[in-house]
């Protein structure tokens, strides 16, 4: 199943609020075309294909159908500030006219797509040797599984790759690295149970370049935003990272798990400071009904998004494309 399909599949708990949500706006105060027979609900296969009828129920697009737009994206998880300025792309050059539920939802993933469009690309790959990718996240953010997916998809696509397995404070972390290493043919380096981090980053960086290595990639501990001492560790491995390469590391990664909302919000101002993020990726989408969020963290702060994940299958993490993103969130259905 292409991965386009899988998000929509699994995005059903955000586009199904959506869906259901516009399809209520509407049909709450609409207004019939002229001469029209009575609205009647779309029937199952009018659904299925999004395809309006002629004498779909329309509604006129006022400041009252504004507000309760705006409404329905905050409960989606969009935030306020993202959802004002939504709806009021929205309205421009449209308000007076009168529009179906469909039509809503078209001029929403055409807006929202637009919002997501400058952030959308991939991690860089540069011709540094090794390319130091430090990944970073709070506990259960899904780090260890997008480095091994990420790991594995790179060495497919001819690099190759080390694995360094920092987060030496559990070893449940530690195995689940080695599993998708052996998978994917990619050595995994790990140090004794409570071991330093810092230090162990600093050896594989010697090892993946001795080696001659594409990509190193470094796990880290899951860490709570608000913990001062846990984000003084972090710190302290980069620090020691750019000892040994001073531009090190050359790509940061946020794993963001979706299914915090808007918490993810405080998180990327937190890691922003500590580590110097380059990019995100946003994992869980399948598992929530808050996926407007990324909608917000584009909005607020343009960090590229280099993949999202709807899954624990090795092709479950793909690139970010925000038209299908944004057809996927708003139940968009194809011609």
């Amino acid at each position: 199943m292409a991965f386009f399909s899988k998000l929509k599949e699994r995005l059903f708990k955000s586009s199904s609020k959506l869906d259901e949500g516009l399809e209520a706006i509407v049909e709450d105060v609409a207004e019939a075309p002229p001469d029209a027979a009575p609205a009647e609900r779309p029937g199952l296969l009018a659904r299925l294909t999004g395809r309006d009828r002629a004498d779909a129920p329309r509604r006129v697009l006022d400041d009252d159908m504004l507000e309760r737009l705006e409404e329905l994206l905050i409960t989606a998880d969009m935030g306020v500030d993202t959802a004002l300025r939504v709806t009021a792309n929205m309205a421009e050059g449209r308000m007076g006219q009168r529009l179906s539920t469909r039509e809503i939802k078209e001029v929403l993933a055409t807006e929202i797509a637009r919002i997501m469009e400058p952030v959308a690309r991939p991690m860089p790959l540069y011709a540094k040797r090794p390319q130091v990718v430090l990944v970073v996240g709070v506990n259960g953010s899904g780090k260890t599984t997008t480095i091994g997916k990420l790991a594995s998809q790179f060495k497919a696509a001819g690099k190759s790759v080390v694995i360094a397995a920092g987060d030496t404070f559990r070893a449940a972390a530690v195995e689940q690295l080695q599993v998708w290493g052996d998978r994917a043919g990619v050595p995994v380096m790990t140090a004794p149970e409570g071991s330093d981090p810092a230090s162990l980053a600093f050896d594989a960086m010697t090892r993946a370049e001795a080696e001659g290595a594409d990509l190193l990639m470094i796990d880290t501990a899951g860490r709570l935003q608000n913990r001062a001492d846990l984000m003084e560790e972090l710190a302290k491995i980069v620090r020691v990272i750019r000892k040994k390469d001073p531009d090190a590391p050359h790509n940061t990664l946020l794993v963001l798990d979706a299914t915090t909302g808007q918490n993810a919000l405080s998180q990327v101002e937190i890691f922003r400071k500590i580590a110097d993020v380059t990019g995100l990726v946003m994992t869980k989408l399948d598992g929530t009904a808050r996926g407007g969020v990324l909608v917000a963290l584009a909005d607020r702060f343009g960090l590229p998004i280099h993949a999202i994940g709807v899954g624990e299958q090795i092709d479950d993490l793909a690139p970010f494309d925000p038209e299908e993103f944004a057809a996927a969130l708003t139940g968009l259905e194809a011609e």
